[in-house]
């Protein structure tokens, strides 16, 4: 198990860091009630007073009542200053100018709301000299379970290198609320959907194969066959030289 004691001091120091480096004089982040954005949000509020997290629900029911209550919690704890955007207005507003434009498949209305969130975070942070802090773990990006240019955007991420498994020893160690430990983890893209069920993997096998221990060979499948349908996200922008 890593040293969390260590591991929190090293990581507000880099927050600090990037911070002064560019010039900004805040931080902003999405607050989605989830591990991911509870463990950034703690991290960021102790290397920066003026950080705030933002609630975006958008369609899913659990984002207007779970997820926001949860986050919510969170944020009293650790007196992060919290502000809420509805975007079930936007989203509705981009399907009504897409129609008669595409016929949107699964996977573009999936991501409708993680990028219009990130436009969102990135509206508040252009406005008040802030950076945005990322959220995705390495688990997660290793198979590819980020919205390029959604969730997958931001300035710097302070737990880019940790797993999932590593995400919930850290929050036990910070003492953070059980609701963000214990709760199914779901980007909510749609009512009932949760990240394992989705993936056909859950974390646990995922972060065991990450570390190069024992699991069944289809799942073992699963996350190659994820990881290699998922390298352009991974891969910078092609231009030509």
């Amino acid at each position: 198990m890593r040293d969390y004691k260590v591991e929190f001091e090293k990581r507000v120091a880099f927050i600090k860091s990037v911070l002064a480096e560019s010039g900004a004089k805040g931080i902003v982040y999405g607050n989605s009630g989830g591990k991911d954005s509870a463990l950034v949000g703690i991290l960021c509020k102790a290397a920066c007073d003026n950080t705030v997290g933002i609630i975006l629900p958008c369609t899913s029911k659990r984002n207007y009542n779970e997820d926001t209550t949860d986050a919510k919690e969170v944020a009293a704890k650790y007196k992060i200053e919290t502000r809420t955007v509805d975007l079930t207005p936007v989203k509705e507003a981009e399907l009504k100018a897409l129609d008669g434009v595409t016929a949107l498949n699964t996977a573009a209305l999936a991501n409708l709301a993680p990028r219009i969130r990130m436009l969102t975070l990135y509206a508040v942070a252009a406005s008040e000299n802030r950076l945005v802090a990322g959220t995705g773990n390495k688990s997660e990006a290793y198979v590819g379970y980020f919205t390029k240019w959604g969730d997958g955007a931001h300035d710097f991420n302070p737990i880019a290198d940790l797993t999932v498994t590593e995400i919930y020893e850290f929050l036990r160690y910070l003492n953070a609320p059980k609701c963000v430990i214990e709760k199914a983890p779901s980007a909510a893209l749609f009512d009932g959907q949760t990240d394992e069920t989705e993936m056909g993997v859950s974390y646990a096998e995922l972060d065991a194969y990450l570390s190069g221990g024992n699991i069944p060979a289809e799942k073992k499948q699963i996350i190659a066959r994820m990881h290699t349908a998922s390298e352009h996200k991974r891969n910078g922008i092609a231009v030509y030289k």
